[in-house]
């Protein structure tokens, strides 16, 4: 539903927004089970985790309102799940791990394409 005088979403934008909710529940889901790990080693993986969480979740909330600064959240958001993604690959055989890397780069990607777009 929009708001009387606002332009619906584009596709790509709407497109950015699914990714990035996505993305936001998967670190969530992948810092739950980090948790339950344990160990020192998670400690620069769960940063990545909260960081991709929050900065997935705050871009998807601006590019929803219009705000002027969303291709801006976008290129930060896009380099927040590249981290998220590398880190999520320090570990391979660990299958949610995998699903997170590949949700973090799948939100990469269409940030990246946002942080071009005119919003």
């Amino acid at each position: 539903m929009t708001q009387p005088g606002t332009m619906p979403m584009s596709k790509e934008m709407q497109d950015c927004v699914d990714a990035c909710m996505s993305c936001h529940s998967i670190c969530e889901e992948t810092m739950s089970s980090c948790m339950q790990m344990g160990g020192q080693a998670q400690m620069q993986i769960m940063r990545a985790l909260m960081d991709c969480a929050e900065t997935t979740r705050m871009c998807a909330d601006m590019m929803m309102r219009r705000s002027p600064m969303s291709a801006e959240m976008c290129a930060m958001c896009a380099k927040a799940c590249e981290m998220c993604a590398e880190a999520c690959m320090s570990m391979p055989d660990d299958p949610q791990m995998m699903r997170c890397a590949e949700a973090c780069r799948r939100c990469a990607a269409t940030c990246h394409a946002m942080a071009g777009a005119t919003m």
